[in-house]
């Protein structure tokens, strides 16, 4: 929860930043505008504006923007402390989720909590899918089967599992094969997504501590 809250501070930082940029005398707006996040961040935070009392409105805008900067970057370190703490946690309860290729600690942890809230219903895999919404939903007509999109279980925990498929369909030799195949067969990449988690859910599945 804390490090979803500084990642979204972080963008609502970021955003301001921009607007203030893009709203600032035109002296400031042409050295700011369009430049990349990292370098702007650390350029903004460095910033050491003299007061000057024929243009006071250009020295509370660097201001502010220097003030909005360092507020990142503690935003950043505060990630980095949770990101790690979190990494510790995961190790200690379930070190195999971290080999899943494309699991992270953070994604990882979301997944342990909706299992963790969700105790009385991970009676089997197929209970885990319906959990975390990958569970397919029959959509078919006629001769044609199709499944739709399944809007219910957590979706936090479907949020994880759509980023795990996300990253392999453009990293890993294997899912690529299997889009490759599934589109010749005329699959929308939504449906293929689809498919994808649920083979995902399976393999979390496995790797999820089991009660005592």
């Amino acid at each position: 929860m804390a490090r979803r809250s500084a990642r979204d501070q972080r963008i609502q930082t970021l955003n301001q930043i921009r607007h203030l940029v893009f709203t600032a005398p035109e002296a400031i707006r042409q050295r700011f505008l369009g430049r990349y996040q990292k370098g702007l961040v650390t350029e903004l935070a460095s910033l050491r504006p003299r007061k000057n009392s024929n243009d006071a409105v250009s020295y509370v805008t660097l201001t502010t923007l220097r003030d909005l900067a360092r507020r990142i970057r503690t935003l950043d370190a505060e990630s980095n402390r949770i990101r790690s703490a979190l990494h510790d946690l995961v190790s200690a309860v379930a070190p195999s989720l971290l080999t899943i290729h494309g699991l992270a600690a953070e994604g990882a942890a979301v997944l342990l909590v909706a299992a963790g809230d969700n105790p009385q219903r991970l009676r089997s895999e197929p209970a885990w899918a319906h959990l975390c919404g990958v569970a397919p939903i029959p959509a078919s007509s006629g001769r044609t089967i199709r499944h739709r999109l399944n809007r219910g279980g957590n979706r936090q925990a479907n949020s994880v599992l759509y980023r795990i498929v996300i990253t392999r369909m453009s990293s890993d030799p294997r899912t690529g094969t299997y889009v490759a195949r599934r589109r010749e067969e005329g699959r929308t990449t939504g449906e293929i997504v689809r498919m994808l988690k649920r083979y995902v859910a399976r393999e979390v599945y496995k790797q999820l501590p089991r009660p005592i």
